[in-house]
């Protein structure tokens, strides 16, 4: 008698993400009205981003230099010579009924990003994530529907242009990204490169940047990919993670059902937690692109270039592996401090007058975090200057003050009290001479307390010490407080 066994079939996941970024000008990308967001309906309009007749555009400078500086953060080649095209298609909120975007020529090709992830050790897992290009083009207009969160069901439907003309970088990934997380973590580093240049604040809830990912299964091994899906639009991190995990799965049953995957776009439904199907997706036939004829071919060169190469900001992920192998900082710490580059450089201002790498990572992230949380403020908005919490973290060090005492005044130091005045006859009392008298004091003072502890009750030591702590204003040396104690006690 035989027995099979069944091998189940191992699948990976194959995807790649397109991030529109929209850039921090002030003004449109080929017009003159404001890229200000929430103003009232159709206010920021223009004949050029309404498409009125006889009208010509007229590309806003800082666009390309923006699009430039981030094609150089993302490690991208810069073309010499790139052009605008026109993409074809009709929907209501385009009134041109084509967008002005880059097709074959696009401004930069070929880069890569570093995304790095936690193993279950704490160890950083870094790996590059390919660009394939980035290229410059104007948003199309945005439309509410009544009655419904989309076409489907609503009453009726209004357009608003203001969004007509915005200026935008699409960013196209290669499907080099195998799960929710590394797509969450790669579409994270993005916002934070843009960031820390300077040309987009990235912000998701305005649109500032938005994502559509591409993804299909196939069984581990093959070469082949299996047919994509993309899904439209989504606008949280965290959404992006649990839309690719469900779609994973999605498509990893339909396969083994025996159905046939269908190349469309779909939608992530918050409320259901699920994909649905949103249209059968065009190609790139369906778009007719051809070139702008109203605006002139694009050529940088090589002094501008290597202009804004030079200005370019260190990074975050040059900035982790600084903090990580040369300060010795956790991949947790060096992560949260390089977020912002604004708390970059307020630790990195902290280093460079004094302070202890890890002290002041513990201190920024934690402390003065909590603070910032809870009051919704931004590091550059606190009175407690770098200097001065080196000054601190310097105190605490020297065994001039307590770690204890240094919380206690963090209000007064957030508030701009300097060091010196806060900390005004608070030094610690560190000779014993001065502190052996007192904790004779507490014990004589406590004599059940005493009986208690010699009688087993070794946890009663922490009474005795802050007993003596609460004696001298917590300016008992606490090292000094506890040795002195069980020598004491233990006498």
């Amino acid at each position: 008698m035989t027995s099979t066994t069944t091998v189940k079939t191992e699948y990976e996941a194959i995807i790649g993400l397109e991030t529109h970024c929209q850039l921090s000008t002030n003004t449109k990308i080929f017009s003159n009205s404001s890229t200000a967001f929430g103003a009232n309906p159709n206010t920021n309009i223009d004949p050029v981003c309404m498409g009125l007749p006889g009208v010509l555009p007229v590309l806003n400078q800082k666009v390309l230099e923006y699009a430039v500086r981030a094609g150089l953060a993302l490690n991208c080649q810069i073309a010499k010579y790139s052009k605008f095209d026109r993409k074809q298609y009709f929907y209501p909120d385009l009134p041109k009924n084509y967008q002005i975007s880059q097709y074959d020529l696009p401004i930069a090709e070929h880069g890569w990003l570093e995304i790095e992830l936690v193993d279950a050790e704490g160890n950083p897992i870094r790996k590059r994530i390919g660009i394939t290009r980035l290229h410059m083009e104007e948003d199309a207009g945005k439309l509410v529907h009544a009655g419904s969160d989309r076409l489907s069901g609503s009453t009726y439907s209004l357009v608003d242009y203001n969004r007509a003309g915005i200026p935008l970088v699409e960013i196209v990934s290669e499907p080099d990204l195998r799960s929710g997380l590394e797509a969450a973590e790669y579409a994270e580093e993005l916002r934070r490169i843009v960031r820390y240049l300077g040309v987009s604040d990235g912000n998701m809830q305005e649109g500032s940047l938005r994502c559509d990912v591409n993804i299909s299964v196939r069984p581990v091994g093959r070469k082949e990919f299996g047919t994509k899906v993309e899904i439209k639009n989504m606008n949280s991190f965290n959404a992006i993670q649990r839309a690719i995990d469900y779609e994973i799965e999605r498509q990893i049953a339909a396969v083994e059902a025996g159905d046939r995957i269908i190349q469309e776009t779909r939608l992530w439904e918050e409320g259901t937690q699920r994909t649905i199907s949103m249209r059968v997706k065009e190609g790139s036939s369906d778009y007719r692109y051809f070139p702008e004829p109203d605006l002139a071919p694009i050529e940088v060169s090589n002094e501008q270039l290597e202009k804004w190469r030079s200005e370019l900001p260190e990074l975050p992920a040059q900035k982790r592996h600084h903090y990580e192998s040369e300060l010795g900082l956790s991949p947790y710490d060096a992560r949260v401090l390089t977020e912002d580059r604004p708390v970059a450089e307020y630790f990195e201002a902290a280093i460079a007058s004094g302070a202890n790498p890890k002290a002041a990572a513990n201190w920024i992230t934690q402390d003065i975090a909590a603070y910032l949380n809870k009051q919704k403020l931004g590091i550059t908005e606190i009175a407690l200057t770098p200097t001065n919490l080196a000054d601190v973290i310097t105190r605490i060090e020297k065994g001039t003050i307590s770690n204890a005492q240094a919380k206690e005044k963090l209000s007064d130091l957030l508030s701009g009290i300097s060091p010196e005045k806060a900390f005004a006859g608070q030094e610690l009392i560190t000779d014993p001479s001065v502190l052996e008298p007192i904790v004779d004091e507490v014990i004589a003072a406590n004599p059940k307390e005493l009986e208690k502890y010699r009688n087993g009750n070794t946890n009663l030591k922490g009474f005795f010490v802050g007993q003596v702590l609460k004696k001298t204003g917590k300016r008992a040396d606490p090292k000094l407080t506890n040795e002195l104690v069980d020598k004491k006690l233990n006498a």
